[in-house]
């Protein structure tokens, strides 16, 4: 951020935030910038806040601090005898946002949640190739193959069809990629033939409004008062003011700029917890920092390659200095929290010169790689640089050189998507709905291949547990499988693991209501300022 954008995003800030009395006015510090507007499109929590967590809701909701699926736009759903059958019965009298650049005239009905879902599924689609459409999250996990056909049966209800059983499908319809847009909104765009607006000025039916968007700066929202969960949102106006850096994240807190901040510097926390007027709220991440090596690559097609190299690093120092001991060592793709971790898995030992030896067995010398530091903050990652140069310094000790590459955070994203990527990308996930198919199935199945699954990995014995352990009924069946995976991961080693986190969300003492959610999201729908 240049000095002429912090100060006027400070100000900015210090403008609104001295109205918050008065206007019930929450000031946001978030770490970056959204991709856009649209959920579907992203996968980043970034975008989540900004537009999924604050302008939209869905069929069924997580509740604010858990990972418990609730009634959101349906009021109830029945699941058919043989499990392929999903009706959802809509909430009547459910309002629309009334903006500048939209005012509805109807209620939400089955006509919006066909619409929202289509656009994601039919190549013909007039929205589906506007602004890219990616839509990362519906093909890693296999809708396009899972979804037969969606019905309405009549305004209020719509019957989602699939291929086969899923047991996962409710809680992936509390996921942001799942929001539900407003199909006459989206006739008015079309109509003017700017579909793409859909992922820059953005319409739900959540707790909040868009308002303006001012690139890198500033992000404002106010109160949707035709809310349906009466009595919220209790803020008046929300607004983000976009502070890539915690140091000044941290600054603009203890001045009263922001209320609440994501993402602290680890070295800050404790001072942090002695400062009059700020609380600190913590909880254990639901998280994985990990590095995708790009298997369909040499040399690092080869799984002993990537094992050497995971053998080289030293995770505990990272864990000590990049993390300040807030975090503990991950030898699973998934969280120990997780349901269906499996702690007999063995961890690659830290063992340079064994690991040198391996990469000479296999005919790997004087090997060069491309090392991918993200550019951002990330609660499994707060300092991708600092741990990019440590895996760097052990990486030269059994004769690898590893260049640090960077890029704008966007950029970062839609470039380490792309199959043919050099080197191995720093990147990590917090879980976005509970279930462990989040995390094997979104980052490492087949079907995530050029786009959620960085590593390009797909392997059959794999898959083949992954796909199967979501058609069976029971947590207990599906837990199995998903040990059984967890073995064949680490035997293939698509990433190194690295790092488990834990939370921290530094606040203002005036800030009441407000709930670390475990699935990473920073929700305001339930939070006031009582001064």
């Amino acid at each position: 951020m240049t000095l002429h954008t912090f100060l006027t995003t400070s100000a900015l800030a210090l403008s609104m935030a001295s109205a918050a009395a008065a206007q019930q006015t929450l000031v946001y510090c978030s770490e970056g910038s959204p991709e856009g507007f649209d959920p579907a499109l992203y996968t980043s929590g970034t975008t989540f806040d900004a537009a999924g967590q604050a302008v939209y809701a869905r069929l069924v909701e997580f509740k604010t601090g858990t990972t418990e699926v609730v009634p959101g736009l349906a009021e109830s759903y029945d699941i058919s005898e043989d499990g392929k059958t999903y009706t959802f019965h809509l909430r009547p009298g459910t309002k629309f946002q009334t903006t500048d650049f939209f005012t509805p005239t109807r209620d939400l009905n089955a006509d919006d949640v066909i619409f929202s879902f289509m656009r994601q599924l039919d190549p013909e689609n007039p929205f589906h190739n506007a602004s890219g459409g990616t839509f990362e999250y519906f093909n890693a996990m296999s809708m396009p193959e899972l979804i037969e056909n969606i019905e309405k049966v009549d305004d209020l209800t719509v019957a989602f069809h699939l291929t086969r059983p899923e047991a996962p499908f409710i809680a992936n319809m509390a996921m942001d990629f799942a929001s539900i847009m407003s199909k006459e909104y989206a006739d008015q765009l079309l109509e003017a033939g700017r579909p793409d607006m859909l992922n820059q000025q953005p319409l739900g039916a959540g707790p909040f409004a868009f308002v303006a968007y001012q690139k890198d700066a500033v992000i404002r929202y106010r109160k949707h008062e035709g809310f349906y969960r009466e009595g919220l949102p209790k803020l008046d106006n929300l607004i983000f003011a976009i502070t890539p850096d915690a140091s000044v994240r941290y600054q603009k807190l203890k001045a009263g700029e922001c209320h609440v901040m994501p993402f602290p510097n680890p070295a800050d926390i404790e001072e942090m917890k002695s400062e009059d007027g700020i609380v600190v709220e913590e909880q254990e991440g639901l998280n994985v920092g990990y590095m995708a090596y790009n298997t369909q690559q040499p040399p690092f097609d080869n799984p002993k390659v990537r094992k050497a190299l995971n053998m080289a690093m030293d995770k505990q120092a990272i864990i000590d200095v990049v993390f300040q001991g807030a975090g503990e060592i991950a030898k699973n793709p998934i969280p120990p929290t997780m349901w269906s971790y499996n702690d007999a898995v063995e961890d690659d030992p830290y063992d340079p010169e064994a690991a040198k030896a391996m990469l000479e067995a296999e005919g790997v010398t004087d090997l060069s790689m491309k090392l991918w530091a993200m550019p951002v903050q990330r609660p499994y990652n707060p300092n991708a640089r600092r741990m990019a140069e440590m895996m760097q310094a052990d990486f030269e000790k059994v004769g690898v050189n590893a260049e640090i590459v960077s890029y704008e955070w966007g950029e970062y994203l839609d470039r380490s998507k792309e199959v043919d990527r050099d080197g191995a990308v720093l990147l990590g996930w917090t879980g976005d709905n509970g279930d462990p198919d989040n995390f094997l199935a979104t980052l490492l199945s087949c079907d995530g291949v050029g786009g959620a699954n960085r590593s390009q990995w797909c392997y059959e014995p794999f898959e083949e547990l992954i796909q199967k352990a979501k058609t069976l009924p029971t947590q207990a069946e599906r837990a199995k499988l998903y040990e059984e995976a967890q073995v064949i991961f680490k035997e293939q080693a698509p990433w190194a693991t690295i790092a488990h986190s834990k939370v921290f969300m530094p606040m203002r003492e005036e800030v009441k209501g407000y709930k670390v959610h475990p699935l990473g999201l920073h929700i305001f729908t339930e939070v006031s300022l009582d001064k």
